[in-house]
């Protein structure tokens, strides 16, 4: 058993240690059941459920979580507007987010994957300066993507 003041008791029977916890206005927590002996500690239980919650708080609150943009693409889509998206894209990954580029084939578009695989070619080389390539590009049913991490951390 573990006292009040975080010193060690010893071996208590259950009563006493049950007496001791009541004596010190506190409660008698088991902390290792699967001990032999048992070991068990006077606390305030109430204060350690507390404590142990902000702990994760704090803990989740530190925790980076990376955001996944994604710009979508047709196999006809002129480069002007390819230009559109990959600026966007660019702004993303200076973020410091990943961005995921998808090509959706319609009808039978499908058959010229080709095409497809030449524009998130130039996709990435325009983006080669700032990012680089995490997952290369694959089928997905009737869409190709390919996603693109930052190279350094961003703001």
């Amino acid at each position: 058993m573990i006292g009040p003041e975080g010193e060690n008791l010893g071996v208590v029977a259950t009563r006493k240690a049950m007496q001791i916890a009541q004596d010190a206005e506190l409660d008698l927590v088991e902390v290792a059941p699967n001990a032999e002996p048992p070991v068990c500690r006077v606390m305030d239980y109430g204060k350690f459920l507390y404590e142990r919650t902000k702990k994760e708080r704090e803990a989740r609150k530190s925790q980076t979580q990376i955001e996944i943009k994604e710009i979508r693409l047709r196999p006809k889509t002129n480069e002007h507007h390819r230009g559109f998206k990959t600026k966007d894209a660019r702004g993303w990954l200076e973020d410091g987010k990943k961005v995921r580029v998808t090509i959706r084939f319609r009808g039978r578009e499908v058959h010229y994957p080709e095409i497809a695989l030449e524009d998130l070619r130039e996709i990435a080389e325009e983006l080669s300066d700032i990012s680089k390539i995490e997952q290369a590009p694959q089928m997905e049913g009737r869409n190709m993507s390919m996603m693109l991490v930052p190279q350094k951390q961003g703001k």
